[in-house]
């Protein structure tokens, strides 16, 4: 099977992007600092100076470092999965992009992929039942789902398509916890194995033991600053992506506390 190509939607449409906690977060923000600016006069040297050290702080890595140690505690998982005779492994998504006009996952989410096929391959020497259960719906509004658009890269590695479970609905890692113990309660399972980035791993963890389910983590990949006097793009996609997890922690405790999860 071919990854899913973006034919039937215009451009534009198949684009769009979708609104997280951190991106209101970092509007309101910036809404505060442009204001900040314009009511406040004597103000704007030392906010200028303080955005431009706290941008390269971040882009060069020395800011974005810590905050990954925050959201990343563990980098590898401790110990190999173990397997039972009816064992799941969980992937979860970590969306979609376009590569020549072509859906794919990235990177992130090709070490999951791999991750999850390694383990599934060495379930089968020892287990009765090994299934792939990928978790993942559309909340980028794109071409095709996370867990569809996974499925091709999944059967190349040698998982079969009857051992493949797709949950094509979720689109936070709550979701994903929700939608997945639906399916784990129509089947029995001895052993739960959840496979993802170390930087998600945390906030996944809490919304699976949300649903009463206590996983074995298995980390696929983590994410690392690099440190230097230029600033680096990459540096800041890290930084976004450990300030969205740390504060999705911080907005699942908010939510228990006051009884909405």
């Amino acid at each position: 099977m071919q990854p899913l190509r973006r034919d039937s939607k215009p451009i534009d449409s198949s684009r769009k992007t979708y609104v997280t906690a951190f991106k209101l977060i970092l509007f309101t923000l910036l809404a505060l600092f442009f204001a900040a600016i314009v009511l406040w006069k004597r103000a704007r040297p030392p906010l200028a100076i303080v955005t431009i050290a706290l941008f390269w702080l971040l882009a060069a890595g020395w800011l974005t470092a810590p905050l990954l140690d925050l959201a990343q505690p563990q980098r590898q998982s401790d110990t190999p999965a173990s397997f039972a005779p009816r064992t799941a492994i969980i992937m979860l998504g970590g969306g979609t992009a376009y590569d020549d006009n072509i859906l794919v996952p990235p990177p992130d989410v090709l070490a999951r992929i791999a991750v999850s096929a390694e383990n599934y391959a060495a379930c089968k020497r020892t287990a009765v039942t090994c299934q792939v259960i990928v978790s993942g719906g559309n909340p980028q509004r794109r071409a095709a789902t996370e867990a569809d658009t996974y499925l091709p890269y999944l059967l190349r590695k040698q998982v079969p398509r009857t051992d493949i479970v797709l949950e094509n609905r979720s689109r936070t890692t709550y979701e994903n916890a929700r939608n997945v113990s639906a399916i784990l309660e129509r089947s029995r399972y001895d052993s739960l194995i959840l496979v993802t980035s170390a930087y998600q791993m945390p906030r996944a963890l809490l919304d699976f033991h949300r649903f009463g389910l206590t996983p074995q983590p298995l980390i696929s990949s983590a994410r690392r600053a690099r440190l230097g006097i230029l600033p680096r793009y990459d540096n800041l996609v890290s930084a976004e992506i450990a300030l969205h997890e740390l504060i999705g922690i911080a907005q699942f405790h908010v939510y228990r506390a006051i009884g909405w999860f």
